[in-house]
Order: C-alpha cells, then sequence, then structure tokens
C-alpha cells in the first residue's frame, strides 16, 4: 500500500503549510500530560462506546488486525513547534464510527486515553480520513513517549487534540469538554487562526 500525502490541507484553510506562530522542527519533542503509562498487551483494551448502535471493545491483537491507512501528514504542537512529513500508519476515524454505527443523534466526540487524559472535537471534525489511530510511525511501531501503543493524529488541529495512549472513545449528544478544553485551551484549535486559548 503507498503512502497518501495529505500535508496540502492547510489548503482547505487558506492557509500557509506551516502556520503563524509556529516554527519548524526535526525534531519531536515529547510533551504529555503526566509519565508515559504502562502497557501491557494481554490486558490493553480499546473501547467505543456512548451513542451508537453497536459498542466495541478490542483486544491489542484485535486493533492490529483493523484495516490501516498510510498517511504523510504535518504535526503542529500548541506550544509553538510544527514537524512535517510524518508518515503515520493508522486506522482511519470514519472506520471506528462506520463500524460503531453512530446514532443520528451523536454530535460530539471524547477520547479516553490510559493515563485519564481527555480530549474533545465534533463529530464532523472526526469524520475524516485525516483522523488516524496511529500504530506507526516512519515505518516503526509508535514509540511510547510519542503515545504507543496508540494515539490519535489530528492535522487540522494543534496537537492536544490527538490524545496519546488513546483507549476509548464516547460518542455523546451533547458537546463536552477535555482536560485542556477545561482549563483554558482552545475548544476549537485551528491552527490557522492561532486558535490556541481562550478564556473560561
Amino acid at each position: 500500500m503507498g503512502v497518501r500525502d495529505v500535508t496540502d490541507i492547510h489548503e482547505e484553510f487558506d492557509g500557509e503549510r506551516l502556520p503563524p506562530g509556529q516554527r519548524k522542527t526535526e525534531r519531536f519533542p515529547v510533551l504529555s500530560l503526566k509519565d508515559t503509562p504502562d502497557f501491557d498487551p494481554g490486558e490493553w483494551e480499546f473501547t467505543v462506546h456512548g451513542a451508537v448502535d453497536e459498542p466495541l471493545r478490542y483486544s491489542w491483537e484485535e486493533f492490529q488486525e483493523l484495516p490501516t491507512d498510510t498517511q504523510r501528514q504535518d504535526f503542529h504542537c500548541v506550544t509553538g513547534w510544527s514537524r512535517f512529513d510524518n508518515e503515520f500508519r493508522g486506522v482511519t476515524f470514519p472506520e471506528i464510527a462506520e463500524r460503531a454505527g453512530v446514532e443520528d443523534d451523536a454530535v460530539h466526540v471524547m477520547f479516553g486515553a490510559m493515563d485519564g487524559y481527555t480530549t474533545n472535537l465534533p463529530l464532523d471534525e472526526c469524520m475524516r480520513q485525516e483522523v488516524l489511530f496511529v500504530l506507526d510511525l516512519d515505518g516503526n511501531p509508535l514509540p511510547s513517549d510519542h503515545g504507543g501503543p496508540l494515539r490519535v493524529v489530528t492535522p487540522h488541529k494543534y496537537a492536544y487534540k490527538g490524545a496519546k495512549w488513546v483507549d476509548s472513545v464516547t460518542f455523546l449528544t451533547e458537546a463536552e469538554r477535555g482536560y485542556w478544553e477545561k482549563r483554558g485551551y482552545s475548544n476549537t484549535a485551528n491552527p490557522w487562526n492561532e486558535e490556541r486559548y481562550t478564556t473560561l
């Protein structure tokens, strides 16, 4: 399977590839809310619940068997750095949504993680092929300090909208805010509008 290049996503938002206020880096800095959680592949479980027709539950072995897509994406951190041309392989959000059967009254999504982190997005912002549950980075298993075994990437948003160590997805009928959104980070997080922080 080839690599799908989505690094032109900035054109959709009428912006330059490097969003305003960002600096390009070849490094991949590590920023996390807490310490890297322990991963036991025999105990790990990924769940999908809320406003869905079919709640889902996958073991690590089962999740790895899902269809994947490989994409070249840019990654924008709210702290002011961007890393271009990351090759991510993962399961698309629409693949998970289709398997669960999203109910008509679902409007929002909450991602949960092994370390207790949460982050939210409107459902229509998630239903994009570029929103991936990432297994591999640049041809190798995703490193644990970057969110391995599984993290979300959202190339059209600042990266705090992509939960590291993700292990749950909840489809909501009303909007809720995640960990950083409750603490003053932007709920919309558009890099090309510099939507970094907001007042509560």
